[in-house]
């Protein structure tokens, strides 16, 4: 049998390519792919050639349209015994190349032409063609003979030419060669015989029977010759006549030859024309050639000769014909008839042919695993013959099989799958391919799989070829371990160990082995997440940029395309980067792991190997890292693994790919859980992209970065180190707060950065910042009770967020986005550990009434008296000033607030109350040129409570507005109910004010230790106590009474030795009251002036009255005018030495309905009494 055969190889004329002399094997093929675009000569480019030397047997030669047909042969072939049968299986013309660089020497050029040309003896033309020759040989070759052709140098085009010129003067040859054969074989005859019937121990009978026979025979040669010359209907002529003569001669053989030839022609001559009558011609004609074929079958002759083989033949070249998917079944059926008279075929070759052939067609209709199957049985012919080219025949044969089944190498698919990545989009790179899905169930197969690649690994050992074997192992194991005993798989790991032996060093394979490599995580440094856009072109060159994570994308951006399913990552060149991924060892063996590193194309990453060992049956994680180098987007297919010798690279596709089939049943087993690993979520890549380098800015609270534990209240100052730790300087920075609490926060030295900027690489800087603790809620409180140490949350603490960036574009020329460098934002939390340390028991207010001193003068407070221009004022009289305090009264009922405080802590405090007093008399709402004042400190030890007195008398308001009142007097009409609502908010707006600024004067500060200081938050406190008394607390009484000594000029002198503020016993002492009216209308009164004892009994009135009067001191009628003072002068006359008190009060007439608010009553009939506080008088007694 012959390779390719069809219908139409009987008209094809073959020409021995031969290489004569010294020549390279790649130059002998350029030279052969020469001929190989001439294979057709159109018979009208001969007809310069052609010379007619008498009347041409191919009366029908189709001079315009016709042409013929070459088949070139490289390197020859030994002639077949079946010649005589099919003259277009004789080598009729045989052609020398020699490359005449390489072989100076034209006669020994010529002497080994000729000597090749003897074994040719069918040949009937030969010709030598020599390329490339030097000036010397082409003045040689004209002299050398008619068969030596000598191309000049030239360019490759000009080469064909000249080829094709030599090639149709060889055509026009040939054609008159065969007409000298048709004429000697018509008119001489020759003896033609076949295997079939030329033994020697022939009987007379056969012999006759040949005798016969030969007139047939030849005209079926003569035939073919006209199908050689491209004569189809003159062939036809003498195949009809073949025809019948071997019918009447019962020349079965002959026969079927003959009608072969005869569909042959029919085609040749009708060619390019699709009629399905004539595709039914021919499926009849060849029917009834496979039919003689079997009826020239001899028994006796089956061991030695068979037309069995003509038969099969018969058979391809009619599937070849109607080899088309419309035909399938018919092709099928005549391939499987073929495959079953195989096992009939004596020659191995034979067989070797007809499976190459079967598969072939079977591929051509797309049927692949059918023509796997017989390739297949292709190679197991190859791995019969003990050789290594047999071998190397096997293994190649074996390649092509591995897509059907499935088991290809990646190399062989390397293009497209490049080519589907490259037209993919981000969206569907994620999601696995039809192919993938289809090679995942096909998976399933498994057993026929592990056959074919241990034969591509026997042939591969066998035909020397380390690098096939060690790639057929690594697929074998990576893909069928759980199928494998651990033997089986001990032993696949010494063959990749013994394949990598024969291997250069550091030589790589596009199939990987073992380990599994899965992509775990992203692990993001803080430097990474924090990556912001700069917009130059504004002064808040940070705003807007609040980074979402490294990751720009978000859900709710609008404009983006629909297939940014991926999220972007950003790298900065010179930074190290981490990539966690996971590695599996599902085999009984250990597993070495010489280098593995990330495995990147973009040419701008240089990755850090790492190497480790698995033991059997784990899996492990592990961090691989790299550098960016430049500018520009990052792929990172997967991991590149040197294991058993060869660097192979593991794409995180592939084991995605993998799982989902696992997860789904279609494929035999999950390696990673194999090994116990977790089931873990499916981690895609980002699109990465490198940025130019960028600030950093590494921070740390100077002291150490635990917790900063503060108390409640507590104001503490910290510094935190601000370092650059990058390459770039710091040129923009900008302070911000974020958080909870963050008035926790007091202030920031934002100054302090300021003036160190730019900052560059290596500089430091130390940012001051101070803290204030805030108040525990109920919630924390429970929390910090459990264990004072422990920290409450990160969320409660506020954090500093730093927006810092390297040089900025001039905002005059402002980039494209793209270009503009990020900035980075650096977030310090302030870890602040808030502890409950003194805590409020109860807040009440108290009364309590305190006697002034009858003096020459009203006492002043002390807030009058701060001028520069008067001389400092000792602490006894500030606390006479602190306690005196209405500059109108000497002194009266005080107010007090009591805090009582618990120290539930293990520390000491000490705390300190401070009130803040204006310098004017005008409202505390002024807040202006405030004096602070301090009381004495309060020691609380631990477990220990104490109460803390807060005087509220210094925050009087002057006068007494009936604005506050208008809640309870409305005038009648819409009118004025408009203003009156308006009036009242504003009398509630003031008085609220009014309250929030006292709450406002008042610290109570505290200290424990050196450096713990802080405040408490008693604003709280404060409201709740004065929610029901704001009014007597704030707003003064109508009336203010005070009362004074008046000394004449004489009892002034500096010989008077009595205390001051005394008086003498029988002495008449002149005083006076002064009464004030605190409102803003006229105020009629009746006054009253009552003196009493120290046993609280009226030393005026009564028969044991001690003191005598002078002057009025009842009924004193008295119209106060507004905002003004009212005096009234009388004199005593103390009988008795001691202690006295002076006590005025005034029954208001005509009150109105302010003075009936401030007195809390509603009835207009009821008296308003107005009384004043005590007044003390020492009297002593006259020596």
């Amino acid at each position: 049998m012959e390779p390719d055969v069809s219908v139409e190889t009987s008209a094809m004329i073959r020409i021995a390519i031969i290489p004569i002399g010294k020549i390279p094997h790649q130059t002998l093929r350029d030279y052969y792919s020469m001929f190989l675009h001439h294979h057709t000569i159109p018979l009208s480019s001969i007809s310069s050639f052609y010379t007619e030397e008498q009347k041409s047997p191919f009366t029908n030669q189709p001079w315009e349209t016709g042409s013929l047909r070459f088949k070139f042969i490289l390197g020859g072939e030994p002639p077949s015994p079946w010649e005589d049968f099919q003259s277009n299986r004789k080598i009729l013309a045989v052609i020398g190349v020699c490359h005449c660089p390489l072989s100076p020497d034209l006669d020994s050029v010529i002497e080994e032409f000729d000597g090749v040309c003897k074994g040719y003896a069918s040949a009937r033309v030969t010709r030598c063609f020599g390329f490339f020759p030097c000036d010397s040989q082409l003045e040689d070759g004209g002299k050398k003979g008619e068969n030596l052709r000598l191309f000049p140098p030239a360019d490759r085009q000009t080469q064909e030419m000249h080829l094709q010129t030599m090639l149709q003067e060889i055509a026009a040859s040939l054609l008159m060669e065969f007409e000298k054969y048709v004429f000697q074989a018509e008119s001489a005859g020759t003896i033609l015989k076949t295997p079939l019937d030329s033994q020697a121990s022939l009987s007379s009978e056969e012999v006759i029977k040949a005798k016969k026979r030969r007139l047939g025979r030849a005209q079926k040669t003569i035939g073919d010759y006209c199908l050689l010359a491209g004569s189809p209907v003159d062939a036809n002529a003498h195949y009809s006549t073949a025809l019948e003569l071997a019918r009447l001669t019962a020349d079965y053989f002959w026969y079927a030859g003959a009608l072969e030839g005869s569909v042959c022609a029919l085609l040749i001559d009708q060619l390019g024309l699709k009629d399905p009558s004539l595709e039914d011609e021919v499926r009849y004609r060849y029917s009834s050639v496979i039919l003689h074929y079997k009826k020239s079958f001899i028994p006796e002759n089956a061991q030695r000769v068979s037309p069995l083989s003509f038969e099969l033949e018969a058979n391809l070249k009619l599937a070849r014909y109607l080899c088309r998917r419309e035909l399938a079944k018919e092709v099928v059926d005549l391939l499987t008839s073929a495959a079953d008279g195989a096992k009939s075929l004596i020659d191995a070759t034979d067989r070797l042919i007809l499976y190459v052939e079967i598969a072939r067609l079977f591929g051509t209709l797309g049927y692949q695993r059918k023509a796997a199957f017989f390739s297949r049985q292709v190679a197991q012919l190859y791995l019969q013959q003990d050789n290594k080219l047999a071998a190397i025949s096997a293994l190649q044969v074996l390649s092509m099989t591995t897509k059907a089944y499935r088991v290809q190498s990646r190399a062989s698919i390397s293009n497209n799958s490049h080519t589907n990545e490259v037209g993919s989009s981000h969206a569907d790179s994620g999601k696995m391919h039809h192919q993938s899905v289809v090679s995942l169930f096909e998976s399933q197969w498994s057993t026929l799989q592990m056959v074919v690649l241990r034969e591509i690994l026997l042939s591969a050992v066998r035909a020397g070829d380390p690098l096939a074997a060690w790639s057929a192992a690594a697929r074998l194991l990576r893909s069928y371990y759980p199928q494998i005993t651990p033997a089986g798989q001990n032993g696949l790991a010494r063959a990749l160990a013994n394949s990598s032996e024969m291997l250069p060093s550091g030589i790589r394979c596009s199939d990987p082995a073992l380990p599994f490599v899965r992509l775990y995580s992203f692990p993001l440094h803080p430097s990474q997440m924090d990556i912001i856009k700069c917009n130059p072109a504004r002064e808040d060159w940070w705003a807007g940029s609040a980074p979402s994570g490294p990751f720009i994308y978000t859900p709710f951006s609008k404009g983006e395309p629909n297939d940014s399913s991926k999220q972007d990552l950003i790298w900065i060149v010179g930074e190290p980067v981490h990539i966690l991924v996971e590695l599996a060892n599902p085999c009984g063996f250990n597993l070495r792991v010489d280098s593995i590193y990330l495995s990147v194309h973009s040419g701008n990453f240089d990755p850090f190997p790492i190497s480790l060992d698995l033991p059997p049956n784990s899996s492990k994680v592990i961090t691989l890292s790299g550098i960016p180098t430049s500018v520009g987007p990052v792929t990172i297919p997967g991991c590149t693994v040197h294991c058993f010798g060869v660097i192979t690279e593991h794409l995180f596709r592939d084991v995605d790919n993998l799982l989902h089939g696992a997860a789904q049943g279609l494929v035999l087993s999950d390696p990673f859980r194999c090994c116990g690993s977790p089931k873990l979520k499916n981690v895609s890549v980002p699109n990465i992209s490198v940025v130019p380098p960028l600030p950093l800015l590494v921070s740390h609270v100077v002291g150490g970065d635990g917790a900063i534990v503060l108390y409640e209240g507590e104001i503490r100052e910290i510094h935190i180190s601000l370092a650059n730790a990058g390459t770039v300087p710091v040129d923009q920075a900008h302070i911000s707060l974020s958080g909870k609490n963050q008035d926790s926060v007091l202030s920031i030295s934002y100054e302090t950065l300021k003036s160190m900027l730019p900052l560059k690489p290596g500089a430091e800087v130390i940012l001051p910042v101070t803290l204030k603790a805030w108040k525990l809620g109920l919630v924390d409180l429970d929390n910090a009770s459990g264990s004072m140490g422990r920290q409450l949350k990160d969320s409660s603490s506020p954090s500093l967020l730093i927006h810092y960036a390297g040089p900025l574009t001039d905002c005059e020329d402002p980039p494209k986005e793209s270009a503009v460098a990020p900035g980075r934002r650096l977030v310090v939390p302030l870890n602040m550990c808030v502890l409950q340390g003194l805590s409020f028991v109860k807040a009440r207010l108290l009364s309590m009434e305190i006697p002034a001193h009858v003096g020459e003068n009203l006492p002043k407070p002390v807030y009058l008296e701060n001028s520069a221009s008067k001389e400092a004022i000792g602490s006894e009289t500030k606390m006479d000033g602190l306690v005196k305090i209405d500059p109108f009264r000497g002194s009266w009922g005080l107010r007090f607030l009591e805090l009582e405080l618990s120290n539930p802590t293990d520390l000491v405090f000490e705390i300190s109350v401070s009130v803040q007093l204006d310098s004017t008399e005008d409202k505390l709402s002024n807040g202006q040129d405030a004096t602070e004042y301090g009381y004495p400190k309060t020691r609380i030890d631990r477990d220990f409570s104490a109460r803390v007195l807060i005087p509220l008398e210094h925050f009087k308001l002057p006068i007494l507005d009936g604005s506050f009142f208008m809640k309870d007097f409305k005038p009648d009409g819409a009118v004025g109910s408009r203003n009156s609502s308006f009036s009242e908010k504003s009398a509630k707006a003031e008085l609220k004010a009014s309250i929030n600024n006292l709450i406002s004067r008042i610290k109570v500060r505290w200290q424990s230790g050196r450096t713990s200081s802080g405040e408490l938050n008693i604003k709280d406190a404060i409201q709740a106590a004065l929610k029901t008394s704001a009014m007597d607390v704030l707003l003064p009484d109508p009336l203010t009474f005070g009362f004074r000594l008046v000394r004449d000029n004489l009892s002034q002198e500096s010989g008077d030795s009595r205390p001051k503020g005394s008086v003498s016993a029988h002495d008449m002492t002149p005083m006076e009251i002064v009464v004030r009216n605190n409102t803003k209308e006229m105020i009629r009164m009746s006054l009253n002036i009552t003196c009493r004892d120290v046993a609280g009994e009226n030393c005026v009135e009564g028969t044991k009255a001690t003191v005598l009067w002078s002057g009025v001191l009842n009924g004193i009628a008295i119209d106060a005018p507004p905002l003004q003072e009212s005096k009234h002068s009388f004199s005593l006359y103390f009988l008795v030495p001691g202690e006295y008190s002076l006590v005025a009060a005034a029954l208001i007439e005509d009150a109105t309905d302010l003075l009936r608010a401030r007195a809390k009553t509603n009835s207009p009939d009821e008296p308003i009494f107005c009384r004043g506080p005590p007044f003390h008088v020492r009297v002593i007694g006259t020596a």
